[in-house]
């Protein structure tokens, strides 16, 4: 070693020796003895030689109380710890440290799909075919865990283990090693984050494993790529095939969720092993509170993974029907939102003076009788006492004088919806119904209920509370009972957009449109574990191989199979061609040939709803051109955002130049397949923006594309060339989008939003962009 560099080692020493003793000087003067987790940024190449790994150089970073909860290297370059607000202060002060991320807890956005998505298992032409089922590829699931005794995970006729694996199946007591096979060919589990935060688990409520106490990761990873198994149902319901996305893809099962949720550290940790391990595909059913990109975990993670090659999906949230509800924004990252397939599950209300409420359930005990057997019908909110614990029927609400042998109208909210049967059948009542709110709208969602038991949405819940109150009024009480109808297919109008679906715009960069796309999400047949009965309540001690489930969380594995099997037969497309190819295939137009309704108010939706539309995987295939971007474009998007140099190198681990980004110019300039323009109203009459695409030809050569345009009403907008002509397949070609909009009377503080699109044709491919202008009145 040359005599500089010990020197400088030696100062190094020093440097360190006295920021411990400014850690244990300032922990006596410091109050504050909160801890909170923080993952922590560094400058990986700045790692002295003196430590052996950078564990040791992190772990010198800190004081001697505080420990390492994960050590990251593959994604981000950094540490996550419990810190208090001295020791981070202190920390931020290092040279090598960047930047520190308070952690977030995230949550869960909690089978027809395959034929209703055109794959099917006699499939010789399209897209299952041409990937071989997708045998070759790897899909992560971050999520809760594998159930890995269920059929849908067996790995019959399956090839060995693909030679590019990297990957571990992590054992444990309950989870032998033969829990893995040639279909889960990987498994792991984090739960530092978790336990740092909460202390030790405890391990008679939930596996210290890879193996699944919730329910949700079984689902969710036998959407993505369970096997064929027959015959399939929730008790009864639902019955026939059963199959994945991509029923041959391998999965590797990431386990980050626990019994109070999922924690970035621990999900950033899954990200870094998951790319290590040479997975194609990330699939994430989890999510949070939007906030900038440099301080959102999965973002980051996200943007690790997609500059690997690695295509990312996520659940866009369950925060619909209201607007900017969106999660997961990062234009890296596919969101998906969710709508509903031509399969329902009716089970109607009759009342007693003759109407019939719709309703849907899955409950498959002993019924109520038929149409004509009535019973006393009850709303617990109009009772006196606690009326709002009562309407809500929550824990310990109920009289039982007051419910007994009744069907009892209980409202949404709270508590979760099968535990609100649970609370009428320990209070003696005979059956449940269970009413929207106005917010929920209309959109209905089936559970298997603990006794008889149905939705029904905000109207049809006004009308039974109208009739309860009237029969009150004549002194007569009211009566009522439920019919269970069983499985209805071919349902129309399908698709359309699940309430619960989150909504645009994107609350963090509304130049990019998200959601995305949407996919089946709702009421989806599924593998479900052995140890939780289908109504998630503790209670309940039913075991059903399969369950049927509904969330953005179904949604996204349905994109993330998808994105295999795509990826399988175009080798060579990057995660943002193949989303590209999903967006512009995608279709709006619903089984009666309408646009898509929104299922919360029956009336049409709009791209803040469902994005390009619902994904459709043989046009997939075959997009004809394609939107790529690279990892530089996102850099150039995130200088467009006016993120600082040290934002951008928290997220892309790179040092970014946005000099040239600036010159080139805006935001929705990232090569993005949708367009986005905002416009603040701030007194001029007519305002315009440009947007610079470029295609790539991924059809035939010698193709002549020509636009087709249809502008926002209030707009013009021109492409120029009107034409592109392509020699060859793999060229690119660029075009000028103007759009020029018209000021609008709007109060201070509202806004404008009107959709159309542009649309590239050769006779054979349409490859359609939506197009969406918003006015914004200022404050």
């Amino acid at each position: 070693m040359s005599s500089s560099s010990s020197s400088s080692n030696f100062l190094l020493v020093l440097f360190f020796i006295s920021l411990l003793s400014s850690f244990s000087s300032s922990a006596n003067v410091d109050n504050d003895h909160t801890l909170t987790t923080y993952i922590v940024k560094v400058h990986y190449d700045a790692k002295p030689s003196i430590f052996p790994t950078h564990k040791h150089w992190y772990e010198s970073s800190l004081s001697s109380s505080t420990s390492l909860i994960h050590t990251y290297d593959t994604v981000f370059h950094g540490f996550s710890a419990r810190l208090t607000s001295s020791e981070a202060r202190n920390l931020k002060t290092l040279p090598h440290v960047i930047a520190l991320i308070p952690e977030q807890v995230r949550h869960l956005h909690t089978t027809r799909s395959p034929q209703f998505l055109g794959l099917k298992t006699s499939d010789s032409a399209g897209l299952l075919k041409e990937s071989d089922f997708g045998s070759d590829l790897v899909i992560a699931v971050i999520d809760t865990g594998i159930w890995p005794e269920r059929q849908s995970f067996n790995d019959r006729d399956l090839g060995p283990v693909p030679a590019k694996w990297k990957g571990q199946c992590i054992t444990a007591k309950d989870f032998p090693s033969s829990s893995c096979n040639r279909k889960i060919i990987g498994a792991r589990y984090f739960c530092q984050g978790y336990e740092s935060t909460n202390g030790k688990m405890n391990e008679t409520s939930e596996f210290r494993s890879p193996r699944d106490s919730d329910g949700h990761g079984t689902h969710t990873a036998s959407i993505v790529a369970g096997r064929y198994v027959f015959p399939a149902s929730t008790l009864g319901y639902a019955r026939g095939v059963a199959a994945g996305m991509a029923p041959k893809a391998r999965l590797s099962i990431y386990k980050v969720c626990w019994n109070s949720g999922c924690y970035d550290s621990d999900i950033l940790a899954a990200f870094d092993s998951a790319v290590s391990d040479g997975v194609d595909v990330v699939s994430l059913s989890v999510g949070g509170v939007v906030v900038p990109y440099y301080l959102d975990a999965i973002a980051i993670g996200a943007f690790g993974a997609s500059d690997h090659g690695i295509f990312v999906s996520a659940s866009a949230g369950n925060g619909g029907p209201g607007a900017l509800t969106v999660t997961n924004v990062a234009p890296w990252v596919a969101s998906v939102g969710a709508g509903a397939i031509d399969r329902n599950f009716p089970a109607d209300v009759h009342l007693g003076n003759g109407k019939i409420i719709p309703g849907v359930s899955v409950y498959s005990g002993p019924g109520l009788g038929g149409p004509e057997k009535k019973y006393s019908l009850v709303y617990a909110g109009s009772e006196a006492g606690d009326s709002y614990s009562a309407s809500l029927c929550l824990e310990g609400s109920l009289d039982p004088k007051y419910v007994e042998g009744k069907i009892v109208l209980c409202d949404r909210g709270i508590n979760s919806r099968a535990a609100k049967g649970e609370v009428v059948k320990k209070a003696g009542g005979i059956g449940m119904i269970l009413a929207n709110g106005v917010f929920d709208g209309e959109g209905l969602v089936a559970d298997c209920h603990l006794l008889p038991a149905t939705a029904v949405g905000a109207s049809g819940g006004d009308e039974i509370r109208k009739c309860i109150s009237d029969a009150e009024k004549a002194k007569s009480p009211a009566t009522a009972t439920i019919i269970f109808k069983g499985t209805r297919v071919n349902v129309r109008p399908a698709p359309v957009v699940a309430a619960f679906s989150a909504r645009g715009p994107n609350p963090e960069s509304p130049e990019i449109l998200k959601p995305d796309v949407i996919a089946p999400g709702l009421n989806i047949l599924a593998a479900w574990p052995d140890k939780v009965g289908p109504s998630g309540v503790p209670s309940d001690k039913r075991r059903t191989e399969f369950n049927i489930l509904s969330g953005t969380s179904m949604a996204c594995p349905h994109v993330s199979g998808l994105a295999a099997l795509l990826k399988a037969a175009h080798p060579e497309w990057s995660p943002a061609a193949i989303r590209s190819a999903l967006m512009t295939t995608a279709y709006t137009v619903d089984n009666r040939g309408e646009t898509m309704l929104d299922e919360s108010t029956g009336n049409t939706s709009t791209v803040l709803d469902f994005g390009a539309g619902h994904v459709h995987p043989q046009k997939a295939m075959n997009p004809g051109l394609i939107y790529d971007i690279t990892s530089y474009d996102y850099v150039n998007f995130l200088c467009n955002l006016n993120y600082t140099v040290t934002n951008i190198q928290v997220i892309t681990r790179r040092s970014a130049d946005c000099k040239g980004a600036r010159r080139a110019g805006h935001v929705g300039n990232l090569n993005y397949p949708s367009l986005s323009a905002v416009f603040q109203q701030y007194g001029e009459h007519k305002m315009s923006t440009h947007f610079i695409r470029t295609v790539t030809n991924v059809g035939d050569p010698n193709s002549v594309y020509k636009i087709v345009i249809r502008p926002p009403r209030g707009t013009l907008v021109t492409v120029q060339p009107e034409k592109l002509v392509f020699r060859r397949v793999g060229q690119k070609l660029n075009f000028l989008v103007r759009v020029e909009a018209m000021a609008v009377k709007l109060s201070p503080g509202s806004s404008s939003v009107k959709s159309g699109y542009i649309r590239w044709n050769d006779g054979k491919h349409n490859v359609t962009s939506p197009l969406v202008v918003t006015m914004q009145q200022p404050l």
